[in-house]
Parts: structure tokens; sequence; C-alpha cells
């Protein structure tokens, strides 16, 4: 728990982790850990990073045989800024993102430090909160007073397309959650959950929380065919072609002799 004077009072803003803890924020990591299981069993690669809310292991579904937690707190294998990755270029494979570009202090660089770490053809998942929603309308509220996660510069989606979109990053999925109000009791939660199942249909921009997928494309890439390949290849192109010998259409006929 994190205290901050203000003259005569002192005021406790909960950290992630002891946020998470709370009804609200086990209702949001069960969403958001459904989203990561699904999506990332479908992407292969041989390196996978999550970086950011290491205490909570989004990579768990995941095929991918090398897998690493990175960012400071428990449950890290490397700790690290995440503004400057120690990690080689065009090297990973798949990383997450959960909730790090609202907290950066310069979120730009974050994103550049991921392309620069990502293969060709590589996949981002990002999480992130959504300022256009009932979730970023309590922020507006109480992001002096209530901490995490209200402290944080929440970015709105079509930003984050945009930030994407200059990295070279093709956005190929997305989804949004969330769409009830950020109720703390559980009980308001229960009675307005209906606002979930049809928020995507009736609002489907003001969710509170959304996830966007994005694959790095690289312009001219040309795929190297294998040895094996090219000489077969070329053995069909330099092949002869088979002669077939011409019959004449009129055969002539044999002189009979006269007798």
């Amino acid at each position: 728990m994190v205290q901050i004077s203000t003259g005569e009072a002192r005021l406790s803003m909960p950290t992630a982790a002891e946020w998470f803890a709370t009804p609200l924020g086990r209702d949001l990591l069960a969403r958001e850990q459904a989203y990561f299981d699904e999506t990332v069993a479908d992407i292969f690669g041989f390196n996978a990073l999550q970086l950011g809310l290491p205490q909570f292991d989004f990579l768990r579904a995941c095929r991918i045989p090398l897998r690493a937690a990175i960012g400071v707190g428990e449950g890290v294998r490397v700790v690290a800024d995440a503004h400057f990755l120690p990690v080689a270029s065009q090297s990973i494979d798949l990383l997450l993102l959960p909730h790090v570009l609202e907290f950066a202090a310069d979120p730009h660089q974050v994103l550049r430090e991921v392309e620069r770490v990502m293969m060709p053809e590589g996949q981002v998942l990002i999480s992130a909160f959504n300022p256009f929603s009932l979730w970023g309308l309590k922020r507006l509220l109480n992001r002096r007073t209530d901490g995490y996660p209200w402290n944080g510069r929440f970015i709105p989606l079509m930003r984050m397309k945009d930030w994407l979109s200059l990295l070279n990053f093709e956005i190929t999925g997305g989804r949004m959650c969330c769409y009830a109000p950020p109720f703390v009791g559980s009980r308001w939660r229960e009675r307005l959950n209906f606002l979930e199942k049809a928020g995507d249909r009736w609002w489907p921009l003001g969710g509170g929380v959304y996830f966007l997928q994005a694959k790095k494309r690289v312009h001219g890439m040309r795929l190297i065919l294998p040895s094996w390949q090219e000489r077969l290849a070329t053995r069909q192109r330099l092949a002869a072609a088979p002669q077939r010998q011409l019959t004449p259409l009129h055969q002539p006929r044999e002189e009979q002799p006269v007798g």
C-alpha cells in the first residue's frame, strides 16, 4: 500500500497487485486471463515475453518453448526497465503488454523498444484501459485519491492504433470488455452483468478495457526458399521438351502394277 501525504491526512493508494485482489480487480483479471489464454494458444515461435504484471502468468497457455516475464517486481526472470529492454533486436516472436503503456513515463519509447526486439511477423498483445468509457469517467473523478488504476493515463483506442501503425504494426484482432460501471461491490456488478452481453452490439467502443493484437510487418521482405526447392525449380526450367515426330496429313499412295 502506497501512502501519500496531503497536509493533515495521509491517503493510502493501492498498488496494482492489491487492486487486482479486490472484487472488481478479480473480475477484470478473469476476463483478461481468458482473453490471453485463448489468443496465445494459436501463436507459435521460439521466444515469448510478458512485460508488466509479472505476478500473473498470462503466458500459461502459450506453446512457445521459451517464455519469460520481464520488468520489475516479484515473478520476473529478468529485472529491466520497459523503456530500455536488455533483449537482442529481432529475437522475440510474441510479446504481451498488459496495462504497461498507461503507466509508462514515455509510452512511445516503450513501443519503440517493442518494435526493435520483435521478429518480422512477430505478434504483440496489448491490454489497456479505455478513457471513453464509464471506467474513464471514474478516472476523471477520482484519479487523485483512488490510486491504481485510476492514476494512470488512459490511452484512446484510435491513438494506440496510430502509434502501432507508425511502427509498421498491422492490427489483426481485438476485443473490448467491462461495459458495466466499475462498482466495487459485487452485488451491483451482478445486477448489471447483462451490459457485458449487450455492450459489443450496442456500444462496441464503450468498454472499460480493450485488447489489441498486432503483427510486425517488414516492407520489402523476401522469403528465402530452401536450396532443394531452388535446385528442383532450376532443373524443371532446364528440362528438354520431348520431341514428337509429326505424321503427314496425306500419305502418298503406292503405285499398283498394271497387268
